[in-house]
């Protein structure tokens, strides 16, 4: 198989990639609005598609060239690596956890580059800002999503409570479309830093300067991945970890943006996943701690933990597995 063959196959699949990270993903950007019943379901993904549509590079840029030495990696490690999070996704949307599909291919493209060429392939030093954002993001999106709620409930104290609920039925649509903004914004870009990869390893560009057809391509795969929907982790996200109303759904999409815009603009790949479900979680919480199924959670934590080595193993196995038949 000729390197070009392969890096066509490469584009192909991390764009099936974002497709899927759309798809898996697709309820960190509907969940509470649908919960909510302020949009239906195919309203709701549609709403979440068209503002996925977010142009910038500084995550792309951190995933191409700041956590694998890329002159040690070739196409066969992006292509394991990139099955390997598919894999991961799979199985998690399987069983309805809203897991992180930005650390699923950070761990399916690590674990492939160390498959090939041992631990030294890593730059140890840019893994640091992504898994400590495993706990940090949700952390964040907990106690901004705190000071929302208490802030909008001062705004409102003096108001009725079904003016309130119909001004931020209304409200809830902006929030939504800033969340999906920074969906966008943020795990649109993971699979523009593997194509830009796989670009410099066959030498058709430099390294951490991202074409703007594959920005395009991969907006577009997040945004049909997104219209596909995954109502089984919509209804975990959006029903299972505490009930929202649209006042309280409000208060999670703008915490959640507020967050995943900072973060983008600091280049550091967190999981939209993690920063939501910590901002659901603030919400529940300022109502009463017992309103939160910390079973539930529990569940989803143990996933997160899991996930850069499960995707990791994956796409380790898979780099074994391929090198026999990729030549």
């Amino acid at each position: 198989m000729t390197s070009f063959t392969l890096l066509l196959i490469v584009v192909f699949v991390t764009l099936a990639f974002e497709f899927s990270n759309g798809w898996h993903d697709a309820a960190n950007s509907i969940a509470t609005v649908v919960s909510t019943r302020v949009l239906t379901p195919f309203r709701a993904v549609v709403w979440a598609a068209f503002f996925n549509f977010v142009f910038g590079t500084a995550v792309a840029s951190t995933i191409g060239k700041g956590m694998v030495h890329i002159e040690l990696v070739n196409q066969q490690v992006l292509l394991a690596g990139l099955f390997g999070a598919i894999s991961w996704n799979t199985i998690t949307l399987v069983l309805g956890l809203p897991t992180s599909s930005s650390h699923a291919l950070m761990g399916g493209y690590g674990g492939a580059a160390v498959a090939h060429a041992g631990l030294k392939a890593l730059i140890l030093g840019g893994w640091t800002k992504p898994v400590l954002f495993i706990f940090l993001s949700p952390v964040i999106g907990f106690f901004v999503a705190m000071t929302v709620t208490i802030l909008t409930s001062w705004v409102v104290r003096s108001q009725r409570p079904l003016r309130v609920d119909k001004w931020f039925r209304r409200l809830q649509l902006l929030s939504a479309a800033l969340y999906s903004l920074g969906h966008g914004t943020n795990d649109a870009q993971k699979g523009m830093g593997i194509i830009t990869a796989a670009l410099a390893v066959g030498g058709l560009a430099k390294s951490g300067q991202v074409p703007r057809w594959v920005i395009i391509c991969c907006h577009l795969a997040m945004a049909g991945g997104t219209m596909a929907g995954g109502w089984r982790i919509i209804k975990t996200m959006g029903q299972r970890i505490t009930k929202l109303n649209p006042f309280g759904g409000f208060a999670a999409e703008t915490a959640s943006a507020v967050t995943l815009f900072g973060t983008a603009h600091f280049g550091i790949p967190v999981s939209t996943t993690h920063t939501v479900t910590g901002a659901i979680v603030g919400v529940g919480s300022t109502r009463r701690l017992t309103a939160i199924r910390w079973g539930i959670t529990r569940r989803i934590v143990y996933a997160w933990i899991l996930t850069i080595p499960g995707a990791a193993l994956f796409g380790a196995v898979l780099f074994q597995v391929g090198r026999y038949w990729v030549k």
